[in-house]
């Protein structure tokens, strides 16, 4: 059975058990940052490795992901010949989502000049499907965790371009005009040797936040607070339909699942209603 989004959902609802705290304590060593605790814990959901000691999680991990990312450039992982996935930890659970530097992405670009060489040369592939995954966790509880197809969420790289580009364009030509040393850089801007000694550079940033899928989906999908856990996955139902038979059916054949037809609005064009699929689970 490859491992994808489905298979993570039917680990998740066997595990049955959204205590980070003990989850780390028992499964993991020297984890003790909640984000990192969360980063494992899809992981794991992903290779099917939640009840494995750290020394075998990490080396299921390098079976299942062709890459597995850094905290300075996107994405977190990439299952290998599958999707590619953005973890995002929150704790105030309507809160937006921080993006930093990167703009939000509908799918995984090897063209993109965010990612790594090791990330573009991990096995050989030109786009991948985005998952978002949001994990909100209060005093070592997983709350909730949102899985969001890039394509549902995300309008396509040029909406973000036209408004990155023209800026980063103005910003060299304000620095030229006024004989500042600027510097290369995938940012908005950069400036180099700021100080008689030349040793201080100054790093122009644009800062991209996107709304919490709850608020942006707040349509289709409520969030039931009164619930220990909660987990939801929204993406196309074109998607939906690529992942292996039998993975659709064990996902559906299982009880605590429930799958369901909805139609959101194109990040593109909101005239425009997606065919989507929604997954919830809750305990």
């Amino acid at each position: 059975m490859p491992n994808n989004l489905l298979t993570a959902i039917i680990s998740i609802a066997k595990f049955k058990n959204n205590d980070l705290n003990k989850y780390s304590s028992t499964y993991l060593n020297r984890i003790n940052a909640t984000g990192e605790r969360l980063e494992f814990f899809i992981k794991d959901a992903i290779s099917g490795s939640l009840k494995l000691k750290q020394d075998k999680k990490e080396a299921k991990h390098r079976k299942v992901f062709s890459y597995l990312g850094n905290q300075n450039n996107p994405p977190d992982m990439i299952v290998s010949k599958g999707d590619a996935f953005e973890i995002k930890k929150i704790e105030n659970p309507f809160s937006s989502l921080a993006l930093n530097s990167s703009p939000p992405k509908d799918r995984l670009y090897t063209s993109d000049p965010r990612l790594t060489g090791a990330c573009r040369n991990c096995e050989p592939w030109k786009e991948k499907d985005l998952f978002y995954a949001i994990g909100c966790s209060r005093k070592g509880f997983l709350k909730y965790l949102f899985f969001v197809h890039g394509l549902c969420y995300a309008a396509e790289k040029s909406i973000y371009q036209n408004v990155h580009e023209p800026l980063k364009k103005e910003i060299t030509s304000l620095l030229s005009s006024k004989n500042i040393e600027a510097g290369d850089t995938v940012e908005l801007g950069k400036v180099r040797r700021v100080d008689p000694l030349g040793i201080t550079e100054l790093r122009i940033r644009g800062m991209w936040s996107i709304q919490n899928p709850i608020k942006a989906f707040s349509y289709v999908y409520r969030l039931d607070e009164s619930k220990s856990f909660s987990l939801a996955a929204l993406m196309t139902s074109k998607k939906y339909a690529s992942f292996p038979a039998n993975d659709i059916k064990a996902l559906e054949s299982n009880k605590s699942v429930k799958v369901e037809k909805v139609s959101v609005k194109s990040p593109n064009n909101p005239a425009i209603m997606l065919d989507s699929r929604l997954i919830r689970l809750v305990w």
